[in-house]
């Protein structure tokens, strides 16, 4: 008697499994600079260039999720999963009932992407050209990549950005930031994330963090600045021993190390400021923080 209850169960069960396990295995043709937007709510997304014009997307389709499609032209494709008659990745709460999506996605080196996803990390390896925006709520996201431009900004997830980029902007609030080689133009925000980050010269940098601790490494480009500010995190700081720069930083109550001229204590609070000269002084390098202790250090 007990197998006679317990079958119905075991089929929806069976059912759940076989709809969560639906394959994927979608083409379209895409010009080398096309532009493609990717929408996951949770699952992962994977996207990897290849030198074919075309995309094409395998992996698997969540249980409760719509049929999949790859909608536009060459020029401009869409993959988008989402639940329901009514249902967008900006409502997520109404797919919370949707298995998970993996979407394993070629597209050509020289496209541009935007991806939006909530519980889905996200990984991208091997473009080379085009801009890439990437919002994410709890995915990690990791790139590595030749891009003129990325934006990457997620809540609670990390960001690994590997390659390079001319302008660069990621933001989080709880997730870490490790980019060690970006290029001219940074911005870089987060809460509580560490953030460890180098490149350069840079012809304008402007970090912040709350309680996270900062690492930057570069030079400044000509007349180029970096800026940076935090409350409670420690920043450390390396730049070429050429460096050329006018520097100026303050603490109100943490520690200010610099191998460039000598720390005083500061007018208001314990803490100390630096006003100092590097080379000719074309630059500008100015760092403050509230309680976080300051290092400037020489590097090669």
């Amino acid at each position: 008697m007990k197998i006679i209850h317990y079958t119905p169960l075991l089929l929806t069960l069976a059912i759940g499994q076989a709809m969560a396990d639906s394959p994927i295995n979608l083409t379209a043709a895409a010009r080398p600079n096309a532009h493609i937007s990717i929408d996951n709510v949770k699952g992962e997304v994977t996207v990897t260039a290849w030198d074919k014009p075309q995309v094409e997307v395998s992996g698997s389709l969540g249980s409760g999720a719509r049929p999949l499609k790859i909608e536009g032209d060459d020029r401009d494709l869409e993959i988008k999963v989402s639940g329901g008659e009514n249902g967008n990745w900006f409502n997520w709460k109404s797919d919370n009932r949707m298995g998970s999506t993996v979407l394993n996605v070629r597209v050509p080196k020289g496209v541009s992407l935007d991806i939006n996803v909530v519980s889905a990390p996200v990984t991208i390896d091997g473009l080379d050209g085009g801009k890439v925006d990437v919002q994410s709520v709890s995915g990690r996201v990791r790139m590595n990549a030749r891009t003129s431009g990325i934006n990457l900004n997620t809540v609670s997830g990390s960001i690994d950005l590997g390659g390079h980029a001319g302008d660069v902007e990621l933001q989080t609030v709880s997730g870490d930031i490790n980019a060690p080689s970006v290029g001219s133009t940074l911005k870089a925000e987060t809460v509580s994330g560490h953030m460890n980050i180098n490149g350069g010269p840079y012809r304008k940098a402007e970090l912040s963090t709350v309680s996270g601790d900062l690492q930057l490494g570069g030079g400044i480009e000509g007349d180029g600045s970096i800026t940076i500010d935090s409350m409670s995190g420690d920043v450390q700081v390396v730049v070429p021993a050429a460096l050329s720069a006018k520097i100026t930083a303050n603490t109100f109550s943490g520690q200010l190390r610099s191998d460039f001229g000598e720390a005083t204590k500061g007018e208001d609070g314990p803490g100390s400021e630096l006003n100092a000269t590097a080379g000719s002084g074309h630059g500008k390098l100015h760092v403050e923080t509230f309680s976080g202790d300051l290092k400037i250090r020489k590097g090669q």
